[in-house]
């Protein structure tokens, strides 16, 4: 298969809740705007895009329990991440955790889907 770009999008009834969270996690203004309907970031080959679901389709999208997502993103110093997460009002869940990649730790973003912010330590760099 041949592809231009990944696109992972999130839908969510807490759109601008959603979008200013993942506005100031990102420190960057999305690089597309529909104000109230779809938001967009560009980050090297992954655009990650938020929009609110058509009214008759809001239903689909509410958080019942946990959601599967995970949304992985690789930190330069993950102890620096973890105080702008606590600063956001979303702190970490637990303990940073030691792994084959590194050093991770998980999060939640204000819908409940899972971040995991880790600090490679290997070469391969991929999400855990």
């Amino acid at each position: 298969m041949k592809y231009n770009y990944i696109l992972v999008t999130i839908g969510t009834v807490n759109f601008d809740q959603l979008v200013n969270f993942y506005m100031q996690l990102l420190e960057s203004p999305p690089t597309k705007f529909i104000p109230s309907v779809y938001v967009e970031w560009q980050v090297d080959h992954l655009r990650l895009g938020i929009f609110r679901p058509q009214k008759d389709h809001e239903s689909e999208f509410v958080v019942h329990g946990k959601n599967p997502l995970s949304l992985c993103i690789e930190v330069s110093n993950l102890e620096n991440a973890i105080s702008d997460l606590k600063s956001l009002g979303y702190p970490p869940t637990g303990e940073i955790s030691i792994t084959s990649h590194g050093q991770e730790i998980y999060a939640q973003d204000p819908d409940g889907n899972r971040l995991i912010l880790y600090s490679s330590s290997n070469i391969d760099k991929q999400c855990p």
